[in-house]
């Protein structure tokens, strides 16, 4: 077994990610703990509803209950980038060119390096956004689908649309498929084309006995796995039409035991994955060899994360239970 550092936070930990070789945890209650030689808290929100790794910087970005978006450095130092007294920020993402981006209600808004914000309205809830992979564009997706806007351009926005509730939102690394998970159990697919005025192609993928919660793609975006049955569902995306007419892998399968979280290695195709009983398995792509990481502990694990080396992986559950997994050891 590898070694395992454990952490026992108070409350539902939504997040944790490395800035440098340093885990940070990020807490519901609005602190931010890290593992810098000993245990060290930052109080940042009234009520923290989400947290990210800045993929462009060594820095989280975080929105809360109290309309506040902040950007938390790896020396725990902290800075607001926006704020929207009484509203909830409940998404935020970074992109390229010191942009990022949040919502709240029906609302997308950017905010550009220079500190100036465009708004992207909707009709309806905004669920989830995220940034293009190449040029400045975001993804909202909201009930019936997704709204891409570029946002240095007055281009007309593109939807994308498919009947049901749509409550989060993926570009392939590649920027070639976008991928939404549904309220109902499954996951929604386009094939984006390149060419002006070409229709994107649907891509359904279902059977989930659950909904899913978690994506990740692998290092050079061959596959997406995902959370939501009794294993790793992972969709291979390495052919031009993705996942069309071909069946996913199941990884790790565990009998009735729901995986929760799933986390792509940073180098390898190996995939870690976390259950609802706070078991975390390590599954490598190319011949499905499974290695026990962490066994049964408190709470559903809510989110892992690797360190750049991959020798490292923390992790978080809904009942506070974390740590950090020495793979090398």
């Amino acid at each position: 077994m590898p070694t395992v550092a454990p952490l026992d936070l108070d409350g539902h930990v939504l997040a944790v990610e490395f800035l440098g070789d340093i885990p940070v945890f990020a807490n519901a209650n609005g602190t931010f703990h890290r593992l810098d030689g000993g245990e060290r808290v930052c109080e940042a929100h009234q009520g923290m509803l989400t947290a990210i790794r800045d993929p462009y910087s060594e820095s989280l970005i975080s929105g809360g209950e109290d309309g506040k978006v902040l950007r938390i450095a790896a020396d725990g130092s902290v800075s607001e980038l926006a704020t929207a007294p009484r509203k909830w920020i409940s998404q935020v993402v970074a992109g390229p060119q010191g942009a990022i981006a949040y919502s709240y209600g029906k609302s997308s808004l950017v905010r550009l390096a220079d500190g100036t914000t465009k708004e992207f309205p909707e009709e309806r809830t905004v669920e989830g956004i995220a940034f293009a992979p190449k040029g400045l564009r975001i993804a909202a997706a909201r009930y019936n689908g997704v709204t891409l806007h570029w946002v240095g351009t007055s281009a007309k926005p593109v939807d994308l649309e498919w009947k049901g509730a749509h409550t989060s939102v993926t570009f392939s690394p590649d920027g070639n498929f976008l991928v939404t998970s549904m309220q109902e159990n499954a996951l929604h697919g386009w094939k984006l084309d390149s060419k002006p005025g070409a229709e994107a192609r649907h891509m359904r993928m279902t059977g989930y006995p659950a909904k899913v919660k978690s994506l990740s793609w692998s290092i050079k975006g061959k596959w997406l796995a995902s959370s939501g049955a009794p294993a790793a569902i992972v969709w291979p995306f390495q052919g031009k039409d993705g996942p069309m007419g071909k069946a996913p892998l199941e990884l790790g399968t565990r009998a009735n035991i729901m995986a929760t979280s799933v986390k792509f290695h940073p180098l390898e195709d190996i995939l870690a994955i976390g259950f609802v009983d706070g078991m975390i398995l390590a599954v490598r792509i190319a011949d499905s060899k499974e290695a026990l990481l962490r066994r049964p502990g408190k709470g559903a694990i809510t989110a892992m994360s690797w360190s750049a080396n991959g020798k490292l992986l923390a992790f978080a559950s809904e009942a506070g239970d974390c740590g950090v997994i020495d793979i090398s050891a």
